[in-house]
């Protein structure tokens, strides 16, 4: 495993036991992810991709296989430790927008802060980041409207801008264009483009759109839980600068 890469797998296995037959959800994945890259993993339903995002991102651990996140090994992390590193340095975009329908975007965004046992934060200061990251996605101006006055699009804004509050050095998106359409589809992914080139936040993104992955610098491919093909997107730079510099940020 890359002594310097963020996120470094070897070997790693997942086995579920259904009924009392085994399924093989990931056979001997070996890889590493750098700082800063956009990684786009992309493969069929039951190809593992999904699987593979959960073991990344302390949401599950692998059967057997090496994980090392930052220099640091959470193979075997208890349920305490996996989440305080969620917490710290992890944000999570899901296909489904995850959203409170009672509650305005700016709470939506807040929640990660009311959760975080690791530190105290003043109501003002919450507020603050909170606006600051809806600010990030375009969403400003809709802080106050409830999920149900946002379209798609903006809702998963939202749940990007929730995903930033805690300054994570990772994002794990799982299919986050799944609900929304193709025009919408790429006001998103601009935005985590954005969000890479900019700031240099490492971007893992599942997809099963061959379209989608190609927003990526990386492009991964699964199939039946093993990696077939890993290579970088040479139009990835070029295609972000010109996106960066021609597309306006939407909000709607």
């Amino acid at each position: 495993m890359g002594s310097g890469a963020l996120i470094a797998v070897q070997d790693l296995t997942k086995t579920y036991d259904m009924e009392g037959a085994p399924v093989h959800a990931l056979r001997g994945v070996t890889l590493d992810i750098a700082r800063g890259e956009f990684v786009a993993v992309v493969g069929p339903s039951g190809s593992g991709k999904s699987t593979f995002m959960h073991i990344l991102g302390c949401l599950d651990r692998p059967t057997t296989g090496a994980y090392r996140l930052d220099g640091h090994d959470v193979s075997r992390l208890s349920d305490d430790e996996l989440s305080a590193i969620r917490n710290r340095q992890i944000g999570f975009v899901f296909q489904g927008f995850n959203l409170l329908a009672r509650t305005s975007a700016v709470e939506n965004v807040e929640l990660p802060l009311l959760y975080a046992h690791h530190t105290r934060i003043a109501p003002s200061e919450r507020r603050a980041r909170a606006m600051g990251a809806l600010a990030a996605v375009g969403l400003a101006d809709r802080a106050g409207h409830h999920p149900n006055q946002l379209s798609g699009g903006q809702q998963q804004r939202v749940a990007i801008a929730r995903a930033l509050l805690n300054d994570p050095a990772i994002l794990f998106a799982d299919e986050p264009t799944g609900n929304l359409d193709s025009r919408t589809s790429v006001e998103i992914m601009e935005i985590f483009q954005r969000l890479n080139v900019e700031r240099g936040i490492t971007i893992v993104l599942i997809t099963h759109e061959p379209q989608v992955a190609e927003y990526g610098s990386r492009i991964i491919r699964f199939t039946d839980g093993r990696v077939v093909s890993d290579a970088p997107n040479d139009s990835y730079r070029a295609a972000s600068a010109e996106l960066l510099a021609a597309a306006p940020r939407q909000t709607g």
